[in-house]
């Protein structure tokens, strides 16, 4: 027999008479680079028809020039149009307005509308021409007509010759369906006019959006870019195609890091169940492996032989979890859109493509953790003894290296010291190398804190304990090595599931809680979408405020300010603000100004948390911001916390905006009801409005109902990688239990031989799995804890730039607790009854 041969025998009779847990082990990581390999795939199908979607917009343009604070003079365009250097310029207006009817979902009932010059456009943006009926090419240049692309012409059930209403404002505008966007991407809801009559009919004249520049052969782009934001000023910024690449991947970047980070911790969780499967084998078979040493075996071949089957389970685990991953990807886009239910990336039917290096890259990783959880029990089987190994008894030493805590304690240190290191890039790196490194350093104390806790436990004894008792504990406490390597995979499993369930209840509830700050009021009344401009005018808030359902009225006005190229816009917020205590008024974080101290003759503002990390922002400093003509100064008062846009957003008082803008509109009013007037009653007198048709009208409960149901659906995938941990979790004790039972055989055919009866070593082992499962359960609370600890304090505010206080799920954490225990507990029984059968009596003829 050669031994290629000898070590197929080995491996399949392994996994044929343990394929329990050699099925949890695959499964842990077939999940894990499913998981890993899943995201990535829909992610970056998303991200990248997300980007052609947004480059076919612009076309063929060299450069774009955008106003800092929205719209700006259409006087510029002629100006640029005859610049030197510049071939062609495209004047551009955009506009997101609300289609009747399409009102259940904010995030999903609007009309992306692009104005443009026709015949200018078709030199740089032909993507964006509509093709009319035969013989109806003025369709393009009329006043009434309106392109749709396949995508918006389905959504809103309409066809050719159509008719369209549209709110934009307070105003209903009807256009008629000319053509279709034959050119659009899969999935973009757009629709194009001309720009002279898109600027009358939705009010917008003399304004635009952008306008797009092509450039001359032979003019060097930087240096044009350059000198033409000198001319320009600082009210315009002037990008180029790779700028808004950028910009778009900020938008999503930290979002669909910290899914491949949590899906690779998923995956890092499983290197301890193949470790866990592989120790416990390596200690079941180490007298196996000692005879196979006598009979000729030398140490590289055995530490081969446990090296091959460590790669088979990664070979196999990641081929399943690469199949599982491109089935999931698949499956996800037609569930949750490409977009993951986040709304980063609207509109988009993005394919999934499968890129051979990639996957082998998922797959290299998958089998490279395994061999990672593969290393330990391969050195222990090469470096035993073989007079020892033949030795029984001798098992718990196999992993007597375990047992020393200067590993342990190392790693711990190394997680504490990488908890107080900066984000790189923007990005909680090292918050993830803390969790490995608390996950590895907390595995790795298991026997210590083991020995010592049931040696403890074991001296507390009462004088005449009880037989059952005391074999137990004496078992935990002189054989600890075995008892922490089964609980390995498992307490890896309870503490990620642990610590997401910490840090989604404690996001959820902090959410809620910020819900009922941030939307005091009963009703909301806001004008349909139409660009950057208020739809409520002086006429129109006066009609509000003058309804004697009302008894209170507030105005606010928001718009979208660009101070980084490369960053999504922030959010301007223009409202009435107690200026003496901003804390009546807004969710403060306590790092704000003194109350009463602000001077009366500067413009305060109060920014969210993410202006503090993205640009500096602090308490106390002047800041220059885009607001009326040009940059003006203000005075920092404090910082507010703000869970619904982590790019950052500006608060600011409307009579200083009023002020600075001159513009006096509005497009949110937040309404308090009379005592004794329903929410019925108010909004039947708002509809009653000469203009109440176009006002969408939301009360406060139902924002908040919206909002906790977009944050669900935007955590569905962190919901199913926490279910995933408690399933692993659960099979883990089966596997783990059982395969330590297994390897007692004798030691139960002894007492059994001393006269212990059946029930007795059936109670012995139900109580040894339920003290080990209660230490399992103590320790991954702890370790999970530690772990939201850093996820809350450390990865969300890197990431996301918000702060949150933690709120603990206690009776979901105790519901699973109760069940990994219930479980540990039958498992031993039913994996015992097998132990203590009269034919497992006759192992101990080995030892005669």
């Amino acid at each position: 027999m050669n031994a290629a041969t000898l070590s197929r025998w080995l491996l399949w009779g392994e996994w044929r008479a343990h394929w329990l847990q050699i099925l949890v082990a695959l499964l842990a990581i077939a999940t894990g680079v499913a998981m890993a390999f899943s995201i990535h795939l829909i992610n970056t199908a998303a991200f990248n028809e997300f980007s052609a979607a947004s480059k076919s917009l612009s076309g063929e343009s060299d450069l774009q020039v955008h106003g800092r604070s929205g719209f700006f003079d259409e006087m510029l365009y002629p100006r640029l149009a005859g610049h030197d250097g510049v071939q062609l310029a495209n004047p551009v207006l955009e506009l997101d307005v609300t289609v009747p009817g399409k009102q259940q979902n904010r995030n999903d009932h609007r009309l992306k509308i692009m104005g443009i010059d026709m015949s200018r456009a078709m030199a740089i943006a032909p993507d964006l021409i509509g093709l009319p009926e035969e013989g109806k090419s003025l369709d393009r240049f009329a006043s009434d007509t309106i392109f749709l692309s396949p995508a918006a012409m389905e959504w809103l059930q309409v066809q050719q010759h159509d008719y369209l209403e549209l709110h934009a404002g307070l105003e209903t505008v009807t256009l008629r369906v000319a053509g279709g966007l034959v050119r659009a991407r899969a999935g973009q809801r757009i629709a194009v006019m001309d720009i002279g009559a898109m600027q009358w009919r939705f009010q917008q004249l003399g304004v635009l959006s952008r306008i797009e520049l092509k450039l001359e052969n032979g003019v060097n782009h930087a240096a044009f870019k350059a000198k033409l934001s000198g001319e320009l000023g600082e009210a315009f910024i002037v990008t180029e195609q790779t700028d808004q690449e950028q910009r778009i991947a900020n938008m999503s970047r930290a979002y669909r890091v910290n899914l491949n980070m949590l899906a690779l911790v998923a995956l890092f969780t499983g290197t301890f169940l193949v470790f866990s499967t592989q120790a416990l084998s390596v200690v079941r078979r180490r007298q196996q492996f000692a005879l196979l040493r006598v009979l000729g075996y030398t140490r590289r071949q055995l530490l081969r032989q446990v090296i091959t089957e460590g790669l088979a389970l990664g070979v196999t685990g990641s081929a399943l979890g690469l199949a599982l991953g491109y089935g999931v990807a698949i499956s996800a886009i037609q569930l949750l859109g490409g977009d993951l239910g986040t709304n980063f990336f609207p509109g988009v039917k993005p394919s999934i493509h499968l890129d051979p290096s990639l996957a082998l890259l998922f797959f290299g990783v998958g089998v490279s953790v395994t061999l990672l959880g593969n290393i330990a029990p391969a050195l222990e089987a090469s470096r035993a003894k073989p007079a020892l190994a033949l030795r029984s008894g001798s098992e718990d030493t196999a992993m007597a290296r375990l047992s020393a805590p200067w590993f342990a304690l190392i790693c711990l240190a190394t997680a504490l010291v990488f908890t107080q290191l900066p984000p790189v890039f923007e990005l909680p790196v090292f918050g993830y190398l803390a969790i490995s490194q608390l996950l590895i350093g907390g595995i790795a104390l298991m026997p210590y804190l083991t020995a010592h806790l049931f040696t403890y436990l074991l001296k507390c004894q009462p004088a005449r304990p009880g037989a059952v008792g005391m074999l137990a504990l004496a078992r935990l406490a002189h054989a600890p090595n075995q008892a922490a390597v089964a609980l390995g995979g498992i307490l890896a499993s309870f503490s990620l599931m642990v610590a997401m369930a910490i840090m989604v209840t404690s996001f959820r509830v902090s959410i809620d809680q910020w819900l009922v700050q941030v939307l005091p009021a009963d009703l909301y009344v806001r004008t349909a979408v139409s660009g950057d401009q208020g739809g409520l005018l002086a006429d129109a808030q006066q009609q509000i405020k003058a309804l004697p359902d009302f008894q209170r009225v507030d105005l606010f006005r928001t718009r979208q300010l660009t101070l980084d190229p490369g960053r999504p816009d922030i959010t301007l917020f223009a409202r009435p603000v107690d200026r003496a205590d901003p804390r009546n008024t807004l969710p403060m974080t306590g790092d704000m100004l003194t109350p009463g101290t602000i001077p009366d003759h500067v413009m305060p503002v109060w920014v969210s948390e993410a202006m503090v990390d993205l640009y500096g922002y602090k308490t106390g400093e002047r800041v220059r911001l885009p607001v009326g003509e040009g940059f003006n100064e203000f005075l920092v008062a404090g910082v507010w916390r703000d869970y619904g846009r982590q790019f950052g957003a500006v608060q600011m008082l409307l009579a200083d905006y009023q002020a600075l803008t001159g513009d006096m509109s509005v497009n949110t009013v937040a309404a308090w009801l009379q005592p004794g007037v329903t929410a019925d009653q108010a909004i039947a007198a708002l509809r009653r409005l000469a203009f109440g048709s176009a006002l969408e009208i939301s009360s406060s409960s139902d924002m908040r109902a919206l909002s906790l149901e977009i944050f669900d659906r935007s955590f569905a995938v962190t919901y199913l990688l926490e279910m995933i941990a408690v399933v692993i979790g659960l099979l883990g004790v089966a596997a783990s239990f059982s395969a330590q039972i297994l390897a007692r055989i004798k030691e139960f055919g002894m007492l059994r031989h001393i006269g212990a009866q059946r029930r007795q070593v059936l109670a012995l082992l139900g109580v040894e799995g339920g003290l080990l499962t209660v230490l399992g359960i103590i320790l991954g609370f702890l370790l999970g804890w530690a772990i939201s600890l850093i996820l809350v304090f450390i990865v969300n505010p890197q990431s996301f730039h918000w702060t949150m206080p933690i709120h603990m799920p206690w009776p979901w954490l105790a519901s699973v607790a109760a069940i990994l225990l219930v479980a540990a507990a039958l498992t031993a029984v039913v994996s015992g009854r097998r132990a203590v059968s009269a034919q497992v009596v006759r192992a101990v003829r080995e030892d005669w």
